[in-house]
This record gives structure tokens, C-alpha cells and sequence, in this order.
């Protein structure tokens, strides 16, 4: 899907009847899911912190990254989704997840909010553990499939993609039409038979 412009406020955030209460842990019963929440640009850390204080499982991938100053260069640790934040709750209980700050709605198709499988997640995860180099990259529709075999993210797999000499693994995350590009040696891989299963499946 394309990540059109829904406007600021999302058709589902109704206001709460009771407001709550700073440090309130809010309920993560066995129906949670992941979900993906547009927050405002530059806002990933606030709204990752703020829904943290209240008790929610959120994740916020992070690369670094090299700014040039006038006078030196600086590591910075930016999202590797920007604008995106992943949470997880029970989309039955929405409200105070939008009305945390920064966050602007959840992502879904038209007006339906739609859940991340949990493997995405996984391997956004695994991605981030490795420390191996990764950077955000444009979404993929098409590529040769692979499938990680050695190094630090066996069993992790995704789509090839060739740039500047190096072999990088491509890990797509279907709903964002986003991708993160990782970098890894070309004797980890092996190419994907077209009849196996088209996954992300962290190694245990």
C-alpha cells in the first residue's frame, strides 16, 4: 500500500472517558498485536520514550549514521523507519496509544488499522542485535530471494540487491512499503527455491 496522507488526526481517536494517569501501565493482554504509528517527523524518540512510560512494548530501530559538521563528524543514532514507531496493544484499546505524544495514527488499509506479523518484527530485531551495518532503503516489489546460511543473521531471510559491489540483504516490511538494507558477505547466502516458504523466520 502507499502511505498516503491520512491528515493529522486519525478517524479512529476517539477521546478517552477517564484520563490517565502519568506512569499508568496500560494493559497488554494475550490479543495484543504489533502495529506501525505514524508520529511526526523528527518525534521517533519522544513517542517511542512516551509509550514506553506508559507501559507499552514499543520498538524503534535505530542505524548509525556519519553528519558532517563545519568542524568534525558526528555518529548519530537515526531511525532506520523515519516517521515510524512499532507498538504493541490491543487495538481495541487504541485511544491512549494515540493520544500519546508525537504519535499521529496507526497504520493500516483506508480506515482499518492492520497488524504486523510477528516475525517482521523478529527480524527487524535480529537486524538490530547483529550490529552489522544497516541503513533505510526504498521498498522492493521484485529481486531474487535469498536466504541467510552463515554469520549472524542465519536463518533470516530477504531479497538480494546488489549496490556499488556489495551484496546486501533486503528486509522488507510489506505494510510501511519500507525496506532496510544490511550489509553482508556474499558466502552467507543461498539462493531461495521458488516453492519455499516466503518469510522472515528468525533462527532459534
Amino acid at each position: 500500500m502507499s502511505l498516503a496522507d491520512y491528515g493529522r488526526e486519525a478517524p479512529w481517536a476517539e477521546r478517552p472517558e477517564q484520563a490517565e494517569r502519568p506512569g499508568q501501565s496500560q494493559p497488554q493482554p494475550d490479543g495484543a498485536s504489533w502495529f506501525a504509528l505514524c508520529v511526526k517527523p523528527r518525534h521517533e524518540k519522544t513517542a517511542a520514550a512516551a509509550l514506553r512510560f506508559k507501559g507499552y512494548d514499543e520498538f524503534l530501530p535505530l542505524c548509525r549514521s556519519q553528519r558532517q559538521w563545519s568542524d568534525r563528524v558526528k555518529e548519530l543514532d537515526l531511525p532506520l523507519f523515519p516517521g515510524y514507531v512499532f507498538c504493541r496493544f490491543d487495538i481495541r484499546h487504541r485511544v491512549p496509544v494515540l493520544n500519546t505524544p508525537g504519535v499521529l495514527r496507526v497504520i493500516g488499509h483506508g480506515r482499518e488499522p492492520v497488524a504486523l506479523e510477528d516475525r517482521e518484527i523478529d527480524a527487524l530485531k535480529v537486524v538490530v542485535r547483529s550490529g552489522l551495518p544497516a541503513e533505510p532503503w526504498p521498498f522492493l516489489n521484485v529481486g531474487c530471494r535469498i536466504g541467510i546460511e552463515e554469520g549472524p543473521l542465519r536463518g533470516i531471510e530477504g531479497t538480494l540487491l546488489e549496490i556499488k559491489g556489495r551484496d546486501r540483504l533486503v528486509l522488507s516490511v510489506g505494510l510501511l512499503q519500507r525496506s532496510i538494507a544490511v550489509e553482508v558477505d556474499r558466502r552467507w547466502v543461498l539462493p531461495l527455491s521458488t516453492d519455499r516458504p516466503r518469510t522472515f523466520a528468525a533462527a532459534s
